[in-house]
């Protein structure tokens, strides 16, 4: 992969040329922690109430009084803004009897409990008890809404249910250094699909923390299995992808996919450079598809042609993007729960959860964020979009080509289920480098078990 990086055009951040390697073992991982209730009510208790996590986007609450509710397992949050510079997190429950306060997003000017009428202003001081006489041993002084911990980075708000836990920059570790001129606080929401997947949320994420699986779930084969070099394999280099995990970091984890190059599995199919674009690009006329310059590679022309087509469809200037940024998916995940791609040519993040109280269903969420566009154009964050059990990924126009990929992730989702309840091996077994971001996960995850 560093190779390629080696004749780009533009190259890309210094952060994207380290490589990083760490040993951690081969045993295999336990069955129980994907359907075992002792494990799930051990996570909920240790990580989901201990670690910093993505509630929303600044965007998502632009004005004073604006706030979504933030649910995990049993817990919720009220996310609210309060001033112009700041947000508070409240948890989600009148002090009267304990009714929930909100049940979606919305504005509100105060917290008005619908089943009472016990009111909390936003700064969450008691303002008004409905039969004041009747509780006069309630001082208002003392009957503040409780508030989880709230920060900010990058435009995402982060918040933690543990009063004591160590500040956001330290938990973030190398991210911010990283991502430093990427400007993900000049982002906004542009899709925002959910949809509640039939297994635990650990299955779901890490079907998209390795690309080990893309080959076989996603390369268009013929009827005896062989990949077709006329479909994704043709613009893709499954084979060569970077998979960074680093020893200082137990929260971070890293993998880069090139585009404009062919996969190793179709590279004896002898197909010419030009076929790489003409496959990326099959979705607009050849008379219209750029032509490989002498001394150029298909990267290279499809990394000139994606900074002029992606600044006109985002609104923004991208003269100076690196190839990378145009062209590649480089992905990170914050543990426990956040995976993104901060480059623009598949500006994607997903979030997965527990859904309810059950180690068996999960909320995968799907976002893209694309730059506030600086050609004067509307732009509005977008409203979530919950998929019904029989609705596909792909009947969401706005997620193009990534639905039809989505569908194809999920069976894998639903086999693995029913598979480790059915097996009788006692453990998973992982490969040493293509999965280590998965090992990676385990190991920070029965670290935070353990405390």
């Amino acid at each position: 992969l560093q190779q390629l990086f080696d004749d780009d055009l533009i190259g890309p951040p210094a952060a994207f040329r380290e490589e990083s390697r760490v040993s951690m073992g081969s045993a295999d991982l336990s069955i129980e922690r994907y359907v075992s209730r002792d494990w799930h009510d051990r996570e909920v208790e240790r990580v989901w109430r201990k670690t910093w996590q993505v509630a929303c986007r600044l965007e998502e609450i632009p004005e004073i009084g604006d706030y979504v509710v933030y649910d995990i397992v049993d817990d919720s949050l009220i996310v609210v803004r309060t001033g112009a510079d700041e947000i508070r997190a409240y948890h989600n429950a009148c002090l009267h009897r304990g009714n929930a306060l909100c049940l979606e997003a919305g504005h509100i000017g105060a917290f008005r409990c619908p089943f009472h009428g016990f009111t909390w202003s936003l700064a969450g001081e008691l303002v008004h008890i409905p039969s004041q006489w009747d509780f006069e041993h309630v001082p208002k002084d003392k009957f503040c809404l409780p508030q989880a911990r709230v920060d900010q980075w990058g435009g995402f708000v982060f918040v933690n249910l543990d009063p004591e836990c160590a500040p956001l920059a330290d938990y973030l570790e190398l991210l911010p250094a990283h991502l430093d001129g990427f400007e993900l606080e000049k982002r906004y929401k542009a899709i925002h699909v959910s949809k509640v997947m039939p297994c635990n949320w650990k299955i779901a994420q890490e079907a998209f923390i390795e690309g080990y699986h893309v080959a076989e779930t996603h390369y268009e084969k013929d009827h005896n299995g062989n990949i077709d070099p006329n479909g994704i394999a043709a613009m893709t280099d499954d084979v060569n992808m970077q998979y960074d995990v680093w020893a200082e970091s137990r929260h971070v984890t890293r993998m880069i996919l090139a585009s404009g190059v062919q996969s190793h599995y179709i590279l004896g199919h002898g197909k010419p450079e030009q076929h790489v674009i003409d496959v990326m690009l099959g979705h607009i006329p050849a008379a219209e598809r750029p032509k490989i310059a002498p001394g150029q590679t298909a990267r290279n022309t499809l990394a000139d042609y994606n900074r002029t087509a992606l600044g006109k469809r985002y609104g923004v200037d991208l003269s100076g993007a690196s190839d990378t940024n145009v062209l590649d998916q480089v992905q990170y995940t914050l543990f426990p729960n956040f995976t993104f791609w901060p480059t623009l040519f598949a500006p994607l993040l997903y979030r997965f959860r527990p859904w309810g109280n059950t180690p068996d269903e999960s909320l995968m969420e799907v976002y893209m964020l694309y730059p506030i566009p600086e050609d004067g154009r509307d732009y509005a964050p977008m409203p979530e979009r919950r998929l019904g059990p029989d609705e596909d990924w792909s009947c969401v126009e706005e997620l193009a080509g990534y639905g039809p990929i989505l569908d194809q992730d999920t069976p894998n989702m639903r086999r693995l289920t029913k598979g480790l309840k059915a097996t009788r091996k006692p453990g998973i077994t992982l490969g040493n480098y293509q999965e280590a971001r998965i090992r990676h996960f385990h190991r920070t995850l029965e670290e935070y078990l353990s405390t």
